[in-house]
Formats: C-alpha cells, structure tokens, sequence
C-alpha cells in the first residue's frame, strides 16, 4: 500500500512547469521536487491546498491510494 503522487501529471494537463508552481505557490523547488518524485513523508495541508488553488484542482487529483 503506498500513497503516489500525481503531481507531475496535473502539471501536464494545466501546461505548467515545475518552476513556475513553486514562483506561485512559495514554495523551493527542492522541496516540490521531493513531493513530484514520491520521496516526500508528510505534506502540509497549507501547501497541499495552495497546490490545489493554484492548478485549480482537488487533493485528490494529486494524491492517490494504491492498494
């Protein structure tokens, strides 16, 4: 059981690049990088929901339970 993370594919789909969600959201590119890559442990839900607002999507088109 994992939790992955789709970041990468919202990106695509709102035609953004990494770099220009971290200038929106303030937040480093390291620490996004950390969170695209699935090496994360935990996420703030003040960074999850300014990640939402700013792709215009819901948490879970980022995150997703695999069984």
């Amino acid at each position: 059981m994992e939790i992955v993370v789709n970041l990468d594919v919202m990106l695509a789909k709102r035609k953004m690049s990494l770099t220009q969600l971290a200038q929106q959201v303030g937040i480093t590119m390291a620490n996004l990088s950390i969170l695209k890559t699935g090496k994360a442990k935990a996420i703030r839900f003040s960074t999850l929901a300014s990640i939402c607002a700013t792709l215009d999507c819901q948490p879970g088109d980022i995150l997703e339970f695999k069984a």
